[in-house]
């Protein structure tokens, strides 16, 4: 009986922290993403990076806590709030810079 209790509790362990891992994936992909999608428009449309950007983190399932534009060059910032039993409600987040490679060759695709 203690074996099984052991073993329950390793298991359990090992799905906290898969599920942990993740909700970390996820927020960093998500900045990743709004990051770029905002790099592609600050040449073209400066005010609506940031708004791009919080759409998409949206759409990912996340929240765009912060998105500075300095020139062409974005930084996001992103959470996500997530359960963890025996610990409570903890709060996930990520943060990725982006800028285009060539500000000439954007303004050609749009």
């Amino acid at each position: 009986m203690a074996l099984m209790g052991l073993l329950m509790a390793i298991a359990m362990v090992f799905a906290t922290v898969g599920s942990v891992r993740v909700a970390r994936h996820r927020v960093t992909s998500a900045a990743d993403l709004s990051a770029l999608a905002a790099a592609r428009l600050a040449v073209i449309d400066p005010e609506g990076a940031c708004d791009r950007a919080s759409t998409l983190a949206e759409q990912n399932g996340v929240e765009l806590t912060r998105c500075t534009l300095t020139g062409d060059v974005v930084d996001v910032w992103t959470a996500l709030s997530i359960s963890v039993p025996l610990s409570g409600r903890r709060t996930v987040t990520g943060r990725s810079r982006a800028a285009p490679a060539d500000p000439s060759s954007i303004a050609e695709v749009r």
